[in-house]
């Protein structure tokens, strides 16, 4: 292999390599929530450096599906969940 394409592919591993460490390396606590929301239901997991920001992403991508509208979103945004489950990574 030519010098230059390795040194192609030496860059862009080191920055795969920062991505997922600035993204998924201080990920620490990964939360499941299941939201009912006017006669629906559904389940999210996220995770997070801390708990409440991992509960809060789940709450939000679990009302995505069931919630219609703006009005909706923030209404099932609003409930509390049926059910939530954390566990550090």
């Amino acid at each position: 292999m030519k010098r230059s394409t390795l040194l192609t592919l030496a860059v862009i591993a080191a920055v795969i390599a920062l991505f997922f460490f600035m993204t998924a390396g201080r990920a620490r606590e990964e939360c499941t929530v299941c939201m009912d929301f006017r006669g629906r239901s559904n389940c999210a997991s996220a995770v997070a450096p801390k708990q409440p920001e991992a509960v809060e992403t789940a709450r939000t991508t679990a009302c995505g599906p069931i919630a219609n509208g703006m009005d909706e979103t923030i209404a099932c945004g609003n409930t509390p969940p049926a059910t939530v489950q954390c566990k550090t990574r």
